[in-house]
């Protein structure tokens, strides 16, 4: 979806956009991790979302400081391999939700959700 269509999207919300790009660059993940402390201690969330974003790996890390859970949702198109935002996320997830039954042996006690559109 284009970013002015997204921002379009978002009119009157509450937006704080992350530092792209997110994979493989560590100078945003250090932005990115920033950012994550700043909003977790300002918003203390419950729970801590995400569907595979790169962008959630410094969230995912922090929450329990904050008391947070996660819920990890790995994304839909891949079937066959684990993505790198899962892999690094995992560790730190409360509740790894996965679309595919053929995901699942991918994630060590993964739970499959099933398709979400």
């Amino acid at each position: 979806m284009p970013r002015v269509l997204v921002v379009a999207k978002l009119e009157g919300e509450s937006v704080t956009w992350a530092h792209h790009p997110t994979t493989r660059n560590a100078k945003n993940l250090l932005r990115n991790t920033k950012l994550a402390w700043n909003l977790m201690r300002r918003f203390r969330p419950d729970v801590v979302v995400t569907t595979g974003a790169a962008v959630a790996v410094p969230f995912f890390w922090m929450h329990k400081l904050f008391g947070a859970r996660t819920i990890y949702l790995e994304v839909f198109d891949r079937i066959d391999s684990r993505t790198l935002t899962g892999r690094l996320c995992r560790p730190a997830t409360d509740l790894f939700l996965v679309q595919w039954p053929e995901q699942q042996p991918l994630f060590r006690h993964s739970v499959v959700l099933g398709s979400v559109w």
